[in-house]
């Protein structure tokens, strides 16, 4: 396992770091054993950082690490954690709730801090200029007070997370799809940003909203047609060569060294086994060529997501 620096906090994070929306049954039904031995697979193999959010099933993703970390596991490991969004639609950015969100977080994590603190999918927020002063205060009051170690915020458009990096003094930040296959704008907007400020910038969803997966997105995908149907070919044309997407998907974004860590979701061990083995196994540059000529029409298209509209 590669460690790299997160920004300018003395944390060296595993390039591979394991998301927990899965644990909460984001994607489907998980039992806790599996998520158990998913937890202490990764470990074993040398993964540090885990990422988990109040957001993801209401709370039980955090429930399911924080009993799986139990036994003194929790010492081996950093944990990154958000607050602010609690449900699909709900959400809370004032000082006392993000507070309460964070007390109810600790217990479910059973540990007295975290890590990392993140206020969650900011572009949601009715204010930004309120997120930037009152819970960014609130954040930089939990830190003090030893309930996190650093903080710092998430959200999809880059504009706004520039904005934040900008305007407050964070120490991490979570961009998610916006560096795979078919989107590298975190390297070329948000990487030299965050930077010259000393942020550490963490990758999430590395396979686009399962835009780079055999199954392909969610219904509820809020993109274009066109980067549906460009990514659907560039699944096909893997599965003519015998090959899968997802792995290329990771491969490509597991490559890249000027990123601290990428964020994957996997909640079962077979699953963290391939995104291990991506790391690895050499990537086929042949494929990967042909894969990026047909992605090329949406090449670093976005979507709208929250308020947060580019100008």
């Amino acid at each position: 396992m590669d460690y790299r620096k997160l920004g300018k906090t003395d944390l060296l994070v595993s390039s591979l770091a394991q998301g927990g929306a899965a644990f909460g049954q984001q994607y489907g039904p998980v039992a806790f054993d599996e998520v158990r031995d998913c937890v202490h697979a990764a470990i074993d193999a040398g993964v540090n950082l885990f990422d988990t959010a109040a957001y993801y099933g209401r709370g039980l993703a955090e429930d399911y690490l924080g009993q799986a970390l139990e036994g003194g596991l929790r010492k081996k490991v950093f944990i990154c954690t958000k607050a602010c969004r609690l449900d699909k639609a709900e959400f809370d950015f004032t000082p006392a709730g993000t507070r309460r969100c964070v007390e109810a977080s600790l217990r479910r994590l059973r540990t007295d801090y975290v890590d990392i603190l993140l206020a969650h999918d900011i572009e949601f927020a009715d204010d930004y200029e309120y997120v930037f002063h009152e819970t960014y205060r609130v954040l930089q009051d939990l830190k003090q007070e030893g309930k996190t170690r650093y903080i710092g915020m998430s959200c999809y458009p880059l504009g706004l997370l520039k904005q934040a990096i900008v305007r407050c003094e964070l120490d991490a930040v979570i961009s998610y799809a916006h560096y795979n296959l078919f989107n590298t704008r975190l390297l070329t907007e948000l990487l030299p940003v965050a930077e010259a400020r000393g942020t550490g910038v963490m990758n999430a969803s590395p396979l686009a909203m399962g835009l780079l997966t055999n199954q392909g997105p969610q219904p509820w995908f809020p993109g274009q047609p066109e980067i549906v149907a460009a990514c659907r070919q560039a699944a096909e044309l893997c599965r003519h060569r015998g090959a899968d997407i997802s792995f290329l998907g990771m491969q490509f974004a597991y490559a890249q060294k000027r990123i601290p860590c990428t964020i994957t979701g996997a909640a079962r061990r077979s699953e963290l086994e391939v995104n291990l083995r991506a790391m690895t196994e050499p990537i086929d540059t042949q494929l990967l060529t042909e894969v990026m000529k047909l992605l090329d029409p949406i090449r670093d298209w976005t979507w709208p997501s929250g308020h947060w509209r580019d100008s």
